[in-house]
């Protein structure tokens, strides 16, 4: 089977998830930049993401440390979805056990459009 056929096949199963599971994020869409400036301001608010409570990301100032860095995520997460997923809190059995991280779209923390626009920002460290 080609590529083109398997992203297409990928495609149509995430699209027809149950209607509480996150929105697709395309890995090939190429961000605007000021989604990317969003994100970062979304993922450093201390009452939005608040990434920096926890993980050093960036230029941040203070971060935490319970999580890990923030840094070649690129590398870290070849597969943009599941970064989005990570965040979004699917139940899937990519979570690390134990994790404090909250299910931030699960839980109605952020919206899907702002954890998209932060998974944006991420995915360039």
């Amino acid at each position: 089977m080609n590529s083109k056929m398997k992203q297409l096949l990928t495609a149509l199963a995430i699209s027809s998830a149950v209607i509480t599971a996150p929105v697709s994020v395309q890995a090939a869409d190429k961000p605007a930049a000021s989604d990317i400036e969003e994100g970062k301001k979304l993922a450093f608010s201390r009452s939005k993401g608040n990434c920096l409570a926890c993980h050093m990301a960036g230029d941040g100032a203070q971060p935490g440390n319970i999580g890990p860095a923030l840094i070649a995520m690129k590398m870290r997460y070849p597969d943009k979805q599941k970064l989005y997923n990570k965040v979004w809190g699917t139940d899937d059995s990519t979570k690390v056990p134990n994790s404090m991280m909250p299910e931030f779209g699960k839980s109605g923390i952020i919206t899907d459009d702002e954890i998209r626009k932060i998974v944006d920002y991420i995915y360039t460290l």
